[in-house]
């Protein structure tokens, strides 16, 4: 078994996103999304950016103290991987780990304006696919993709709870 980031497979990467499909996205839920992750970094004194797109539309954006401009080029390059392929940055790197190759070379696409670390998220749409993205930055990889996992089943449980 190939050792890859997180000690995730592609296969359970997959899975996961699997289960975070959302009923809907709309503006004002995706708000919703990035106002919980806001939330969240607060509660835990988090020195993270978050942003939320509805397509490629960012409709939430705030960089908590601690954070750095270059956060922001973070987002940038993990939010073109989530629009080039529909999953998440830490699926396409854990995939390319699995399989051996460099992810970039393979798609032909440039580390400079592409970031396959941990923190970008799509936001499925059941029925849909890709509607919008979550990112954050500023954690280590694996835990910008664990917090962004966190915040939208948290987005889900209220929405259950709502219905």
């Amino acid at each position: 078994m190939v050792d890859t980031t997180g000690g995730f497979t592609s296969a359970g990467l997959q899975l996961e996103a699997d289960t975070l499909l959302l009923p809907s996205l709309s503006q004002s839920e995706a708000i919703e999304i990035g106002e919980i992750a806001h939330q969240l970094g607060r509660d835990r004194g988090l020195a993270i950016t978050i942003e939320v797109q509805l397509g490629k539309w960012p409709v939430f954006h705030v960089a908590l103290p601690g954070t750095k401009p270059e956060n922001d080029n973070w987002i940038a390059r993990k939010a073109r991987v989530v629009h080039a392929t529909g999953n998440s940055t830490m699926r396409e790197r854990v995939f390319a780990e699995e399989n051996g190759f460099d992810w970039y070379l393979k798609n032909d696409l440039s580390e400079e304006l592409h970031a396959i670390h941990g923190g970008g998220l799509p936001l499925n749409v059941n029925g849909l696919g890709l509607v919008g993205v979550l990112l954050i930055s500023g954690l280590p990889q694996v835990q910008d993709h664990l917090l962004g996992v966190e915040v939208i089943a948290e987005f889900l449980a209220r929405k259950g709870e709502q219905q």
